[in-house]
């Protein structure tokens, strides 16, 4: 069977003029069977159009804060470095994916970015905005959890991993505050914030807020969701 092909958002660093990209987010689709590309970053619409039509489906990965201008407020003090190169090509390639149905996987900022594009609004800063003992924002190493998350009981992620909780890695500063009318909960931390959704209706839009590109190699729980992506991206 043709491994379906995934259009991975590319990592973008401005201070060294550079795109760039963390092998995890690769290997975890290339070991559940899809092929991973990342793309070039740009807002035109015949290019995005064609990368649409072109692609299986879309990782939307981590990085940059998203800017406060997307859900309507302004920059406050803690949030970090915008890009709106990202911003402006991710809203874009999201309205191309769900307009063709093509299955979209959000990783840490892929689910704040979704979150925002939707409706939903952002803590800018979980510390001052959102303060907990939580631990959101781990030191290394990333690939081990450093809390737990209830995963609600019906949800897509609770049926696919078949548990009441998950431990999951953290390395955030950024959270779903009010959650998009589009979108559903499927996880929780301890302390209220929403750490992973989806949106009813569609093939397969999911996002989570840890980091499973991370975890791929000791967690049979981020095996299992870069397999139930790469999956319906193939079908």
């Amino acid at each position: 069977m043709k491994k379906p092909l995934i259009g991975v958002v590319p990592l973008v660093d401005e201070e060294r003029e550079s795109f760039w990209m963390l092998p995890g987010y690769f290997e975890g689709i290339e070991e559940a069977g899809g092929i991973p590309v990342m793309l070039p970053l740009t807002s035109d619409p015949e290019d995005l159009t064609q990368m649409a039509n072109f692609c299986d489906g879309f990782l939307f990965t981590g990085g940059q804060d998203v800017s406060p201008r997307l859900y309507g407020e302004e920059t406050r003090e803690g949030c970090g470095d915008c890009c709106p190169a990202r911003d402006e090509m991710e809203q874009a390639l999201l309205t191309q994916a769900l307009g063709l149905d093509r299955p979209v996987l959000g990783i840490c900022r892929g689910i704040q970015f979704l979150n925002a594009a939707l409706g939903g609004t952002l803590y800018q800063d979980l510390p001052t905005e959102h303060y907990s003992k939580v631990v959101h924002h781990q030191e290394r190493p990333y690939d081990q959890p450093s809390h737990e998350v209830s995963l609600l009981r019906g949800s897509p992620l609770a049926e696919l991993l078949g548990d009441k909780t998950l431990a999951v890695n953290s390395c955030h500063h950024q959270g779903v505050r009010h959650l998009a009318d589009f979108l559903s909960a499927m996880a929780y931390a301890p302390d209220g914030l929403v750490e992973a959704v989806w949106m009813p209706g569609k093939r397969f839009v999911w996002a989570v807020q840890w980091h499973p590109e991370f975890s791929h190699k000791a967690s049979e729980a981020s095996r299992k969701i870069f397999r139930a992506f790469v999956e319906r991206c193939q079908e």
